[in-house]
């Protein structure tokens, strides 16, 4: 099984992670937690590259182009394998935060960039994708509190940010079957608890 978790800056996903990971292993599962962009070694090269605040130059385009790249590579490299063996996957962030940030934040043609992300992807979709949704503002304030890494993606506008979070709203209507919305402005244990809820029900289906 493939499980996705999204969300807007400061949403909690790369803390809640392990935590899963550890969770769904007690229970006897096989599990391998990944992120986006990285994953590999050419992947995390990538990833330098996109988060460097030096790079504020960076067009949309290039940075669309990018992500897709690393997201190639891990798919094929990690991903891909890991489900054939019957593995569950764990990835913070997949497809769709380049449709969030490069297609709804950057405002570039839907389109196209689904038509990138089919072809990095080589149409792999998740089983669960997950919105750790939040209020913009609170979550950009988490991250400067919380002293991690302030990268270039987070440096752009609120308005951006906005656009994201209305992007990831938007695809959980489309696609409503693969989508689960976890409030993530409230104790991180009844954030936690909550996902395990949701990913032990999907498993059980």
């Amino acid at each position: 099984m493939f499980i996705t978790l999204e969300g807007p800056e400061g949403s909690g996903k790369t803390s809640h992670i392990p935590h899963l990971v550890e969770f769904l292993r007690e229970k006897g599962h096989i599990v391998f937690p990944t992120r986006e962009p990285g994953g590999t070694s050419i992947s995390e090269q990538i990833r330098d590259i996109l988060h460097d605040m030096k790079n504020a130059e960076m067009h949309p385009r290039t940075e669309t182009l990018l992500y897709q790249a690393a997201r190639a590579q891990i798919v094929e490299q990690v991903i891909q394998p890991r489900l054939a063996d019957g593995e569950i996957v764990i990835s913070d962030r997949y497809y769709d935060s380049t449709i969030a940030y490069q297609g709804y934040g950057h405002q570039q043609k839907l389109e196209d960039v689904r038509a990138l992300v089919k072809y990095a992807t080589g149409g792999l979709t998740p089983d669960l994708t997950i919105l750790l949704d939040l209020d913009i503002e609170v979550g950009l304030k988490r991250k400067t509190q919380n002293e991690v890494e302030w990268n270039r993606m987070d440096a752009y506008t609120v308005e951006f940010h906005k656009r994201v979070r209305a992007g990831y709203l938007e695809m959980v209507k489309a696609e409503p079957q693969r989508w689960v919305v976890v409030n993530s402005d409230q104790a991180w244990e009844s954030v936690q608890a909550e996902l395990r809820r949701v990913i032990v029900e999907k498993l059980a289906s």
